[in-house]
């Protein structure tokens, strides 16, 4: 099952990417290649076997990357929370 992405988990993510995109993105291309290959491998397919603007393909799954693994750590760490 997916984490659930909260507002604050998106307000940071947004402003992180928003802040400047272009540089962004190119590491995200990076993080992810080292990160998960055949997730990099998948997004490049796609953008490139569309007729849309392959960086705003790319843009979109690297943001969704993201944001499921900010909501994922955050989602982590109340699972593991002790007192």
């Amino acid at each position: 099952m997916l984490p659930v992405i909260s507002e604050d988990i998106a307000t940071t993510a947004f402003s992180e990417i928003f802040e400047d995109m272009p540089s962004w993105r190119k590491k995200m291309i990076h993080y992810i290649k080292d990160e998960n290959p055949e997730i990099n491998t998948a997004i490049i397919e796609a953008a490139n076997k569309t007729n849309l603007d392959p960086k705003a393909v790319a843009l979109g799954a690297y943001m969704t990357y993201l944001l499921i693994e900010m909501a994922a750590k955050e989602n982590d760490a109340i699972m593991n929370y002790s007192e």
